[in-house]
């Protein structure tokens, strides 16, 4: 099986840290409060305290770490190949997710290129396939999503793919029953 690109964990990293900033600013903003209402009862007076930002200093290097060996993880378990069936992916670190999807069921593949893939010479490759788009979960339907992502592949790879993707699915339509 293939890997994707090792530029991914350069990907996969600013990501985590992207998804994380949002909970990490609101868990500031309440630590800083409620360690200001704790230290005021403790002290007596009434000042505001910055005493949360010594810890700064320990919990960003660690959560740093933290999502660098994450990233490094997640591209590791991610491998993908190209069957006589379908087009196979095996990811997740924790929960592994194996998907197979046969060459007759695909509809479309789009390649797509954000600010930062670009800027590391990186495309996602996504494979439609009819009807299984959608992201159901208990919750009902989540929104569309393409059920073969590759994230983090070489703009000449995610191209071969691509066009190798297509050919076998026109062959696969092409043979009748």
């Amino acid at each position: 099986m293939k890997q994707l690109d090792p530029k991914a964990v350069w990907l996969f990293f600013f990501g985590f840290i992207l998804r994380s900033i949002i909970p990490i600013i609101i868990f500031s903003i309440w630590g800083s409060v409620f360690l200001s209402d704790f230290n005021q009862n403790l002290a007596g007076n009434n000042e505001f305290s910055f005493a949360f930002l010594n810890w700064l200093w320990v919990i960003i290097p660690i959560f740093l770490a933290s999502c660098f060996v994450w990233a490094k993880l997640t591209f590791h378990f991610y491998r993908y190949e190209l069957l006589d069936s379908g087009f196979r992916k095996e990811s997740g670190v924790i929960y592994k997710k194996y998907v197979t999807i046969p060459y007759d069921r695909i509809q479309n593949v789009d390649i797509n290129r954000g600010i930062l893939a670009r800027i590391l010479g990186l495309s996602d490759l996504n494979i439609q396939t009819a009807g299984a788009s959608a992201i159901v979960s208990r919750y009902g339907v989540m929104g569309g999503g393409a059920e073969g992502r590759l994230p983090a592949v070489s703009m000449a790879v995610g191209e071969q793919l691509r066009d190798e993707l297509i050919q076998r699915t026109r062959q696969s339509k092409n043979q009748g029953l």
